[in-house]
């Protein structure tokens, strides 16, 4: 009896042994990966952080890319990542409100997501409501009103496509997909979009000239007198060119949208959103969390004469009570032509970003 039973037992180790092993990539040896970094970060900015359990390697940046791309993540197989946040448009979207699968618009507008990988405050969205760019990377997908999927049903449709299966063995020694992995993955691939070829870029390095409206620009952008753009959105040595964190910018006095205080429930952050990168303004219109701004001319002049008080407004808009900071139309022409040195324009074409099918 008990040889019997020792022999039962033998069989269910190897069965479930076997099982394990058909499920495992016994030759899993992902290919590490570091973040290309442009000169200019590399001499600015610290090294970019990356979790140390998912760490960026070929395997998985290559799933993340054809995932992006994927319109099988959406209920009704006709919208991908890229579909709201498109390459050649900054990695945004040109409308003011993206379009879900049901046809309807969304509340906000796309925000850029280009040089993630240095958000070191690790709040992402314009509310800052995800934590993690992994965390980020699902909520998408379950959204009523963008994908509006669920993540059972985009397992089961990734796992009954034998590529998919073999690209998360590769990437993740697994042939068992889960949410987990594909926001694993996009996040590899979301983190390796780095922008930092703009004129401005190699201006710094020597490699290109100012024009002198451009230089004009620059000097509006840093006086605390005339733009004072730089305590939000950097300068010359923060080449992110944003702060990553959250500003009420004085754009209404009432609001329908509590931006970051929905998040915290903290009524003193109400109407505060995150700061855009000012990067690739030639390609990321319209402008603001709400998208109200087709122009670079209409958000200048909001700065220079619209702003509008309300409890929360950042001490930083302290010309508030004039309107704004009353820029000249000169000192305008000119910021708006610094601003556009900020435009990466070999990003759109860059072969690494292009959708893989």
């Amino acid at each position: 009896m008990i040889q019997k039973i020792l022999f039962i037992f033998c069989l269910l180790y190897i069965t479930l042994s076997c099982g394990e092993d058909d499920n495992q990539n016994q030759g899993y040896s992902p290919t590490p990966v570091n973040i290309a970094v442009p000169a200019v970060f590399s001499q600015l900015l610290p090294a970019p952080e990356i979790p140390a359990n998912n760490p960026l390697t070929q395997e998985g940046i290559a799933l993340g890319r054809a995932l992006f791309y994927e319109k099988n993540l959406s209920a009704d197989n006709t919208l991908s990542c890229a579909g709201c946040h498109r390459p050649n448009q900054g990695f945004s979207d040109q409308r003011r409100y993206s379009i879900g699968i049901d046809g309807i618009a969304g509340f906000r507008n796309s925000m850029p997501i280009v040089n993630i990988a240095w958000n070191t405050n690790n709040k992402f969205n314009w509310d800052g409501s995800a934590n993690s760019l992994e965390e980020q990377v699902l909520e998408p997908v379950i959204n009523e009103i963008e994908m509006h999927n669920t993540w059972p049903n985009v397992e089961q449709t990734l796992q009954t496509d034998p590529r998919y299966v073999t690209a998360f063995s590769n990437a993740f020694g697994t042939s068992t997909i889960s949410q987990e992995l594909v926001a694993k993955a996009l996040a590899q691939f979301i983190r390796t979009l780095v922008s930092g070829n703009a004129k401005f870029d190699n201006y710094l390095l020597g490699q290109a000239t100012l024009t002198p409206l451009e230089e004009q620009g620059l000097a509006v952008f840093l006086d605390e007198n005339r733009g004072d753009c730089f305590h939000c959105h950097g300068s010359p040595s923060n080449p992110l060119w944003t702060d990553n964190d959250f500003h009420n910018n004085g754009l209404d006095e009432n609001f329908t949208d509590l931006g970051l205080g929905d998040i915290t429930g903290d009524p003193a952050q109400f109407g505060l959103f995150k700061s855009p990168s000012l990067r690739n303004l030639a390609y990321t219109a319209p402008y603001m969390h709400d998208g109200r701004f087709q122009t670079l001319e209409q958000v200048i002049d909001h700065y220079s004469e619209g702003l509008v008080f309300s409890p929360t407004i950042d001490p930083l808009m302290k010309t508030v009570a004039q309107g704004g900071v009353q820029l000249t139309p000169q000192d305008k022409a000119a910021l708006k032509a610094f601003l556009l040195s900020l435009s990466d324009h070999s990003l759109a074409n860059n072969p690494a970003y292009q959708n893989p099918n």
